[in-house]
């Protein structure tokens, strides 16, 4: 089966979340034998054009343009249209699966997509579909408890109020005119199939994101070396990394960190992010609190993989509806126990008391508790490691996620 992906940014450009389970998809279907194609964008015209890389024919598009055109372009943008109607023309693919295109590709490729191929379908990553950006307008923040449901609906004034200029009133419309030409929309998490039928988009079916669970053992020499070069030895290390942001939780776990290090002082957080404005607030919060922060920067790879391992815990404090987050199931793989957010996607990784805890990232001081708890008690933490890894090996691995796209591939493609 010849199967093209559309994403708007792919390994080994970016390694941003959704394009890390796009190649992992696609790696797994092509070890089944599939012929796999990719279309992505860069924002550098030097690295355009076509690249096999780890057996993917890629073929980048350049395209770049202020984010204040985004609402209008990310439906039509005119640098990438015509080179992906030429190349899935030339491709003629089976089965096109689209995953973020709400940048750079533009909805417009769903209807191309559809006219030169026997299916189309497209995974929800995040709320793109109807929103913005991140979905905190059903949050409240003074609400310390675990909410069973959450109200996701979005209105137009919503939406006004947040972004203003950059509103566009037709954006919504045209998306769900384009989505017509979408077979079967997947979405990563039963919270996000939620929120988007709560704002009108159907079709829906979900699949988790998975993982290779093997992937993610490391050598005893790289992970002393990770320990050295940082300074991790002898230390009670909490893991939290990602795209740094307030919504992510990063003043959240610096809050709870200094309650955690009261009693544990050889307790540190570990942050793996880009270095940038909001990592160095982290670090000026950090330093306010007396509590014991160690940057690497961005890291991936084997370094990534001894981020994880050198760590007692990973925290996962999002304070939006975070649809998945791939470090629940990295960190689970690396038989690491999870404090993770009771909002989005978390609460189906996690099983609370279980494989990890569950909270309400507002609530420091019980975020804080379960730290120290797991910190406190290695036999604990390490029972609820194994079982997380168990959990992933059965419920998030890359094998059912390729099975279950398979199924429904197979399926349209006849």
């Amino acid at each position: 089966m010849k199967i093209l992906f559309l994403q708007d940014d792919f390994p080994p450009y970016s390694f941003g979340g959704a394009g890390v389970v796009a190649f992992n998809l696609a790696e797994g279907l092509q070890k089944l034998g599939h012929q796999i194609y990719v279309i992505t964008t860069v924002q550098d015209k030097t690295m355009a054009g076509k690249l096999d890389y780890q057996g993917l024919t890629i073929f980048r598009i350049y395209t770049k343009y202020h984010e204040r055109w985004r609402a209008y372009l990310s439906l039509y943008n005119p640098q990438t249209i015509k080179q992906v109607k030429k190349i899935i023309k030339q491709i003629s693919p089976d089965v096109v699966h689209v995953h973020n295109l709400h940048y750079y590709l533009s909805y417009a490729c769903l209807k191309i997509a559809k006219k030169y191929s026997r299916a189309v379908f497209l995974t929800a990553h995040d709320v793109m579909l109807f929103h913005y950006g991140k979905i905190v307008e059903s949050i409240n923040p003074n609400d310390l408890s675990i909410p069973k449901t959450l109200y996701y609906k979005i209105s137009p004034g919503q939406l006004i109020k947040r972004y203003k200029k950059r509103y566009n009133p037709l954006r919504n419309i045209i998306i769900k005119y384009y989505l017509k030409y979408v077979d079967k929309i997947f979405s990563i998490s039963h919270v996000l199939k939620d929120a988007l039928l709560q704002n009108g988009i159907k079709n829906i079916e979900v699949i988790h994101n998975g993982i290779d669970e093997v992937q993610w053992q490391v050598s005893d020499e790289k992970l002393n070396n990770f320990k050295k070069k940082h300074n991790l030895f002898n230390k009670k290390i909490v893991f939290f990394g990602g795209r740094l942001s307030d919504l992510k939780g990063g003043e959240k776990i610096i809050n709870a960190m200094e309650i955690v290090t009261e009693q544990i002082s050889d307790a540190v957080l570990l942050v793996a992010g880009r270095k940038d404005n909001y990592t160095q607030k982290m670090l000026k919060l950090a330093k306010s609190k007396n509590v014991s922060l160690i940057l690497t920067g961005w890291i991936d790879g084997n370094d990534l993989k001894s981020a994880y391992q050198s760590s007692h815990i990973i925290v996962t404090p999002s304070i939006y509806l975070d649809p998945f987050n791939l470090i629940n199931i990295e960190g689970m793989a690396c038989k690491k126990p999870v404090v993770g957010t009771c909002f989005g996607g978390t609460p189906e990784i996690i099983v609370d008391n279980k494989t990890g805890y569950i909270v309400n990232p507002f609530d420091t001081k019980t975020m804080a508790e379960k730290i120290i708890d797991l910190l406190k008690n290695p036999d604990k933490a390490g029972k609820f490691g194994q079982a997380g890894y168990n959990r992933v090996k059965q419920e998030f691995s890359l094998e059912k996620q390729v099975n279950e796209h398979l199924e429904f591939f197979d399926k349209f493609n006849q």
